[in-house]
């Protein structure tokens, strides 16, 4: 350096390159003040429209905001069981960069919804998308008439926004590259998920405000069908890993490399629901409708694990966990919308069928040729529509609307089986319908754009290699102790091999 700086050609690109990049940074932080100060200056953002006046008095109940704030902590411990079920189904050397795509896209997630998601998803506007409180910028103290405090509702929903993110990676591991990833979650998290979610949670959604309103209540298709659907798109623009073989062709689906972590995951998904689906109700005042939401989501996910477990048994004459995890979360996903408007006995049913989705969906997605090494697709997709459907064939006409001090009476809803007519079942047909064909119109617009320009998929080199060693550097396992067959050294110097795992270990 001190050689080459005494010539004066490579001073004068050393200053020249030192001061575009000094530019180049100075017209980025100058570009984010001036939008931050746009959408935070009340006079410039009166040409959009004057924020609207809170409808309560803006006072805080702090139970309620309590109860929020840990079903949000329980719905972000998701994120664990995600990064552990991708994993433990996908092979050793991607295992790596599943756990660095999960953790940098929940920071991505955080930043986008801070800055532009949640203000198109939950802020007032038209009834395609909001258009207020950029940034966080002038917010009252609680969102709208919920009496949880504004930030805390941020938070909550943050967590389903990370959910949804995530859940696209499912389908896609093992052959994306990193900076593919990056891109497909800021299309996700930036605009796809809050764009779509405010038509059915935003104060005035289209699909929320027709004549029989289309009902979601915790994500069966603004979390899951959403994000299994751009799932979809993604298997779809990337193609299958490197010799894989589907079943139609002689082969099969391979098998994770762990299946203690990849089980041990589910569970923690499990258990994460219990924020999910009960903490959507906003209101530790509305205890039976919590405890009938938890108890529903429990009967769910048991019969969507055993039906499925029973369901593939016959093929094999082998109990297989794989299936059986996929089962029990199916049955979560499937009883999401409606878990708040059946009984105990509709859960089980929901659930059961769920499970039956979910090995039919596996079946689908392998004779078209799709590789979702997860199962993604089938658990969140599918099993997603169907729960949307089941409201409105279930709702037993029994409890109304979620409030701040309890459950609203006045509004109770019922399906086809409880003699409620068929109005809320096309009211679900509709809005699935809508969100599953707009979910996939703009996936595989931003699926195929990032395609494109050749940065959605990994070279065919890196993904011999392995994504872990190519793309970060370093395996997820030690070579000494991963079950790749390296031999270690037990305890009396004795050396002993492990058993060299098949399929897709390696």
């Amino acid at each position: 350096m001190r050689a080459t700086i005494r010539q004066r050609e490579s001073r004068r690109f050393f200053y020249a390159y030192l001061s575009g990049k000094m530019l180049g940074m100075g017209l980025a932080l100058g570009g984010l003040f001036a939008f931050t100060w746009f959408f935070s200056n009340t006079a410039s953002a009166a040409g959009l429209q004057a924020a609207p006046v809170a409808k309560t008095l803006d006072i805080v109940n702090a139970v309620n905001t309590s109860w929020t704030l840990v079903a949000a902590f329980l719905v972000f411990c998701m994120q664990a069981g995600f990064m552990m079920l991708e994993a433990g189904f996908a092979r050793t050397r991607e295992a790596g960069n599943i756990l660095a795509e999960c953790i940098v896209d929940t920071c991505l997630c955080g930043i986008l919804f801070w800055a532009i998601g949640f203000a198109f998803m939950f802020s007032h506007g038209n009834g395609w998308i909001g258009y207020h409180w950029f940034f966080l910028q002038n917010i009252p103290a609680t969102y709208e008439t919920t009496g949880v405090s504004f930030l805390a509702f941020w938070i909550f929903q943050f967590a389903f926004a990370d959910t949804a993110s995530t859940i696209v990676s499912g389908a896609m591991v093992g052959r994306t590259a990193f900076k593919g990833d990056l891109l497909y979650s800021l299309g996700v998290s930036g605009l796809i998920y809050p764009i779509l979610g405010h038509w059915v949670w935003g104060p005035n959604g289209w699909l929320a405000t027709l004549n029989t309103p289309f009902r979601d209540f915790a994500g069966s298709t603004v979390v899951h069908t959403v994000g299994g659907m751009l799932a979809l798109t993604g298997a779809i623009a990337l193609g299958p890993r490197l010799g894989r073989v589907f079943k139609r062709d002689g082969g099969g689906l391979p098998p994770g490399h762990d299946m203690v972590i990849a089980a041990f995951g589910g569970l923690i998904l499990w258990f994460g629901w219990y924020g999910f689906n009960p903490g959507s109700t906003l209101s530790a005042l509305d205890y039976n409708g919590i405890g009938r939401v938890s108890a529903n989501t429990t009967l769910a996910a048991c019969a969507g694990g055993l039906i499925a477990m029973f369901m593939v048994f016959p093929r094999s004459k082998k109990w297989d966990i794989g299936i059986t995890t996929n089962g029990f979360l199916a049955g979560l996903v499937a009883i999401t919308c409606p878990c708040y408007w059946v009984s105990p006995f509709g859960a089980v049913m929901i659930g059961a069928v769920a499970g039956i989705v979910c090995v039919l969906a596996i079946d689908f997605i392998e004779w078209i040729r799709v590789d979702d090494p997860i199962g993604a697709v089938a658990v969140h997709g599918f099993a997603g529509i169907w729960g949307t459907l089941s409201l409105g064939l279930f709702a037993t006409g029994s409890y109304g609307l979620p409030g701040q001090l309890g459950a609203d009476t006045s509004t109770k809803i019922s399906g086809l089986f409880y003699g409620g007519g068929g109005k809320q079942l096309v009211a679900q047909i509709t809005g699935s319908a809508v969100m599953t064909g707009a979910t996939l119109a703009s996936g595989f617009a931003l699926m195929y754009l990032i395609k494109a320009f050749g940065l959605l998929r990994i070279s065919e080199e890196g993904e011999l290699e392995g994504l872990d060693i190519h793309d970060h550097g370093a395996p997820a396992y030690h070579p000494e102790t991963a079950y790749t067959g390296w031999s270690t050294t037990g305890g009396t110097g004795a050396t002993v091999a492990p058993p060299v795992l098949s399929g897709s270990a390696e």
